[in-house]
């Protein structure tokens, strides 16, 4: 078996939709990928619901923190071979340098942690970014990226974007 790929997903507060698609992409892969999330201004805590989706996921919970990219850019930091921001404002925020030029995507979700309502319309609103991240990354993981080149892996991760909208 070939070496995991790193994939770093990022948001502003690093507490539900980053955690969920670390904790997505590391079990889904089996192995193939290795999930890590960051956040450019990490809340400190991580949203319960989101904890909850992880659980189920049968991700371990000790695996996950809230954190801030800048660790992720550090010369002892584990090499990403992805960066997928998974919110708007991050994804328009400078992030720092990423050794090795990793391939770079946005997948857009509205923050579940925003939603007010009974609650459940806020457990609604994370199964949806769930069943989103889930839906993207097993399009990420038909990808045969083996066979294509940094420029054509970047534009397939682009169109996962708008192919898991359709």
């Amino acid at each position: 078996m070939a070496k995991p790929l790193n994939i770093l997903f990022l948001c502003t507060g690093n507490s539900a939709r980053s955690i969920m698609a670390e904790a997505l992409a590391t079990t889904l892969s089996h192995g193939r990928f290795i999930g890590y999330s960051a956040g450019s201004r990490p809340n400190a805590y991580i949203h319960p619901i989101a904890l909850k989706i992880v659980k189920e996921i049968g991700y371990p919970l000790t695996l996950i923190r809230s954190k801030s990219w800048d660790e992720y850019g550090r010369e002892d930091s584990p090499h990403m071979d992805f960066i997928i921001t998974v919110c708007d404002s991050a994804a328009g925020e400078e992030c720092p340098y990423w050794p090795g030029h990793p391939a770079t995507a946005h997948w857009g979700f509205e923050d579940p942690a925003t939603v007010i309502g009974s609650d459940e319309k806020v457990w609604n609103a994370f199964r949806g970014v769930e069943m989103g991240l889930r839906n993207r990354i097993e399009l990420l993981l038909d990808i045969p990226l083996d066979k294509l080149d940094h420029l054509q892996i970047k534009d397939r991760l682009h169109s996962i974007h708008h192919e898991s909208k359709s």
